[in-house]
């Protein structure tokens, strides 16, 4: 029996994206709590952004490390790793008694959540033929947009219900519980079932290993010299960090203080974020295949996030509630868009490179996420005294200036025409 004609990698797909999906769900949870943190714990709003921003620090400044790690040595400890990591930093944050607990707590939080999506993608890939693996892909991105919907309105009504701490502990125990039915699954039951795959692989990789490998260094040179490259970091730098960014730490605290709505309320400004997002993958990409066009649209993507920050900070930092919505729908379609991103990769670049520019690029958006909500933490702080519009408002200078980045990335880009119709099908379908 095989792998890709088993019926027990379906078992593998529902656990690796039940998995998957906690994960995300765990990116954006926190944001909810802002305001109560800052209550409970007496802590400044610089503070509250060093929180996000330890978090998407270490998934950034690992996203080149695991990918060629996992190239080499396989993508089931790494995943396994990381959805542990995960679950445990997400139960140290649940009990934390002080600040210094909770920044550990985000940072393995962290940690575990850089090794999830480049080891998904390289185990669907081994498990699933490659008629079936782009779908499967499409559904791991739904996946993970459900994920950050379950982080909305749905955990806001527990915590009410609840508090804060206990949604976090059980959420937690249950991402760590199944960081072990990933072990038994990926690893214990296979060696089980497929006795002559693993007898195969192995002889491949003896295979593999007698090869002359080209060097790490010469690797990430090639990519550092490459303007292709960089096109791709500065696209997600400005549409993925900013919102990000923005969604995981202030956007709720944004519509209780500035619109006095509930907490309920303001958790419902993310999810229309996260329906953009849901819309912006698939419609963004025909229209892309329509126009035979990655860098067309991206651009036209990018002026219209640019111009959606900058209406934040021309209205005042208040946006007539009905304006409200369609911006924060924009900016959600904008983070769905930046599939195109990874279009640009798998069309430029060889299959052996691939993964590492593609977290290269993924670094772009969790650099930018990593320093909006510290720097706009800073810039509430400074008026802390004002009313909180007008810290809002001046801090809706930053994404603006953020997404300037990926106006410049979308200019960037380098295509070739005739080629562009496939590699888009292949990677946005």
């Amino acid at each position: 029996m095989e792998k890709q004609t088993s019926g027990y990698r379906w078992v593998v797909f529902a656990t690796v994206l039940f998995s998957y999906f906690l994960i995300v769900s765990q990116r954006t949870a926190p944001g909810l709590i802002s305001d109560q943190l800052m209550h409970d714990f007496h802590l400044t709003a610089s503070t509250i952004g060093l929180l996000t921003g330890i978090q998407f620090l270490a998934y950034a400044g690992l996203q080149i490390p695991i990918g060629l790690l996992s190239d080499r040595f396989g993508p089931n400890p790494f995943l396994i790793i990381g959805t542990l990591l995960n679950g445990l930093g997400t139960l140290l944050y649940s009990i934390a008694q002080n600040e210094t607990v909770l920044i550990l707590s985000r940072l393995l939080v962290g940690l575990g959540d850089a090794t999830i999506w480049v080891n998904l993608v390289l185990i669907l890939s081994q498990w699933f033929k490659v008629n079936e693996f782009v779908g499967l892909l499409s559904w791991a991105g739904m996946t993970g947009s459900f994920g950050s919907m379950m982080a909305t309105v749905p955990f806001t009504k527990w915590i009410a219900l609840s508090g804060w701490r206990p949604p976090f502990f059980i959420v937690g125990f249950i991402i760590f519980i199944a960081g072990i039915t990933l072990y038994y699954v990926l690893i214990k039951k296979p060696q089980q079932l497929f006795a002559t795959d693993r007898q195969r692989n192995s002889e491949s990789l003896a295979s593999v290993k007698k090869e002359k490998r080209e060097s790490i260094y010469v690797i990430l040179k090639r990519m550092f010299t490459t303007r292709q490259a960089w096109a791709t970091f500065f696209c997600h730098f400005g549409v993925v960090g900013t919102y990000v960014g923005f969604i995981g730490t202030w956007a709720v605290p944004y519509g209780m203080h500035v619109y006095g709505l509930t907490r309920s309320g303001s958790s419902q400004l993310i999810m229309l974020g996260l329906i953009g997002a849901i819309v912006g993958a698939p419609l963004t990409g025909w229209i892309s295949n329509r126009l035979s066009s990655r860098k067309k649209p991206y651009i036209v993507v990018q002026i219209i996030i640019f111009l959606s920050w900058t209406s934040f900070v021309l209205l005042g930092g208040k946006p007539p509630m009905a304006l409200l919505i369609i911006l924060f729908l924009i900016i959600g379609y904008g983070n769905g868009a930046s599939a195109l991103t990874f279009a640009v990769v798998r069309h430029s670049f060889p299959v052996k490179e691939v993964g590492v520019v593609s977290g290269f690029a993924n670094t772009g958006g969790f650099l930018s996420a990593v320093l909006l909500p510290s720097i706009f933490g800073n810039v509430l702080d400074h008026f802390h005294s004002l009313p909180s519009v007008v810290g809002y408002h001046y801090g809706f200078i930053i994404p603006a200036l953020f997404s300037l980045c990926g106006i410049l990335g979308g200019l960037l880009i380098k295509e070739k025409q005739k080629e562009m119709k496939p590699a888009v099908k292949s990677a946005l379908s």
